[in-house]
């Protein structure tokens, strides 16, 4: 098998055509070339690190056969174009806020044309001037595309988002001037004006003709070397290519590798790229588990979790941003070892192996055994991680997981648990207690866990595991909390997984839901 082709150019339709860029490095980013090369200059750069939401644009991929949430054959998926590669584009679609403006005045019946004659803007973009949704401006543009994302999800399912799920859709964009409460009016407004919908048609024609399904190999100079992009269709081709290339950097969302480049000015040298294998991107139950392809977003990934555990809704809708959900992988956000990922301690707490694959060798191992130290695992040269496997068993216990962060949505965790108890009566049976934030890698609490197992679930069970994880943990004190916080909010965290779980008078998700008890907030958008 031939591990690549004759290099060739980037591909990708945006502004009703298909465009061909070749000549820049792989690690240009969307954003610069939108700006500095193709002169759209409507999408901002902020913090160029895929956090404030100033840069968000959309990316439409072929969708499949009666794909669950496709909107005219497209899946469409907001995205912060600061961390996202070039070539990533390649055999999609690209679309900013210019695309907007050319949408205006189709759609339209005649009655509410007759209503609306002077309507030039986007139904998006006349409900922000009309609601006030916009005052120094920077941040409109990404508000805008992700309210776009949004109002074409629900034009094609004829349905309308409560103020709520506006609020959730738009928690990976920051503004500092309007405090958020204009710029929901305007979500919910948006939804009055006569309908301007996407013409799809021409798109899913461009990018069916752009349907490759061999490697697409794409280089360039770097001084007097050749930088490669490689982006396999195969599971087996990425196998086989990172067999060659043990050296090469794989890349999945780049929501971590983009700050590398950008922040840390890091050079990458040969890159391949995961994004384009669909075997990695499933997820499906099998005999005895489910199981999650390392190239799952995080945002189906924890779709898929959260149908099953409902309980794990809260840090669904605080991981990151929907446009890093989107971009992220589940796999990726597992191997990049952070001790403050927010995926691993939920993993850990449902006993999910992690599998691992160099040529056609896979083995499996539990997840907790991955990490050796900070930022250190057990990937052998040429090895990657293909997948995760959570048994159903696990997925029957009771489930928990909390995250605490100074900003409540949108921000990194200064301490994420993620826990499971099976009690037989009263008494504990099987117990997993996983933190992140508490030490220099993700990992369970020993001592803690062997304080509760086989004793009654009271309080004064409870208490000697709180006094137990102070053996377990010696944690850091940095920008996000001290040691001494981290340690008290952790015994805290026990308290409130013995209020919700215990057999006598179990405190209701209701009481401890911020969805649920602060209405208010979400109302005035604070």
């Amino acid at each position: 098998m031939s591990m690549t082709t004759s290099t060739q150019p980037i591909q990708f339709f945006h502004r009703g055509r298909i465009v061909d860029v070749s000549g820049v490095h792989p690690t240009r980013s969307v954003l610069d070339w939108l700006r500095e090369d193709a002169r759209c200059t409507g999408t901002k750069e902020g913090c160029n690190e895929g956090d404030c939401g100033a840069c968000t644009v959309v990316i439409g991929e072929l969708a499949g056969p009666g794909e669950k949430g496709a909107v005219g054959g497209l899946r469409l998926s907001t995205v912060n174009a600061c961390i996202q590669f070039l070539p990533t584009l390649h055999g999609k679609a690209l679309f900013t806020v210019e695309d907007l403006k050319a949408q205006c005045g189709h759609g339209h019946d005649a009655q509410q044309h007759d209503k609306h004659p002077v309507q030039r803007l986007h139904p998006v973009q006349q409900a922000m001037v009309d609601c006030h949704g916009s005052q120094c401006g920077f941040c409109t543009p990404g508000f805008v595309m992700s309210l776009w994302s949004t109002y074409e999800h629900h034009q094609e399912g004829q349905t309308r988002p409560t103020r709520q799920q506006l609020a959730d859709d738009l928690s990976g964009n920051l503004c500092r001037c309007t405090g958020y409460r204009p710029i929901l009016d305007a979500g919910q407004r948006m939804f009055d004006l006569p309908a301007t919908r996407l013409d799809t048609r021409p798109v899913v024609e461009a990018l069916t003709a752009l349907k490759h399904e061999n490697t697409f190999d794409y280089a360039a100079p770097l001084g007097q070397r050749m930088d490669h992009f490689h982006a396999p269709t195969t599971l087996a081709e990425l196998a086989a290519l990172r067999e060659a290339k043990p050296a090469a950097q794989l890349l999945a969302g780049s929501t971590d590798v983009g700050l590398w480049v950008n922040k840390q000015f890091r050079d990458l040298g040969d890159i391949i790229y995961v994004g384009d294998v669909a075997e990695m991107k499933v997820v499906e139950e099998r005999a005895n588990e489910l199981y999650l392809g390392a190239g799952a977003s995080l945002e189906s990934a924890f779709a898929a979790l959260v149908r099953r555990v409902p309980s794990l809704t809260d840090v669904w809708l605080r991981f990151a941003s929907p446009p890093i959900r989107n971009a992220g992988t589940i796999g990726g956000n597992v191997a990049n070892g952070s001790p403050i990922g927010d995926s691993p301690p939920v993993l850990m707490a449902l006993d999910a192996e992690i599998e691992l694959r160099r040529g056609s060798d896979v083995r499996r191992m539990p997840l907790p055994d991955f990490y050796v130290d900070y930022m250190k695992n057990r990937l052998e040269p040429g090895e990657f991680v293909q997948g995760l496997a959570i048994p159903k068993a696990a997925l029957a216990r009771q489930v928990r997981a909390y995250k605490i962060s100074k900003r409540f949505d949108c921000d990194i965790s200064a301490l994420c648990a993620g826990f499971a108890i099976d009690l037989d009566g009263d008494v504990v049976k099987e117990v997993r207690l996983a933190f992140g934030g508490m030490a220099a890698v993700v990992r369970r609490a020993a001592n803690a866990e062997a304080a509760l197992v086989g004793k009654p679930w009271t309080q004064a069970t409870v208490n000697a595991a709180k006094l137990a994880l102070a053996k377990d943990f010696t944690p850091l004190t940095d920008m996000r909390a001290s040691a001494d916080y981290r340690l008290q909010v952790a015994q805290n965290l026990l308290q409130r997984l013995w209020l919700e779980t215990r057999t006598t008078d179990p405190l209701p998700v209701e009481a401890t839901s911020v969805w649920s008890v602060m209405p208010h907030a979400v109302a005035e958008g604070v």
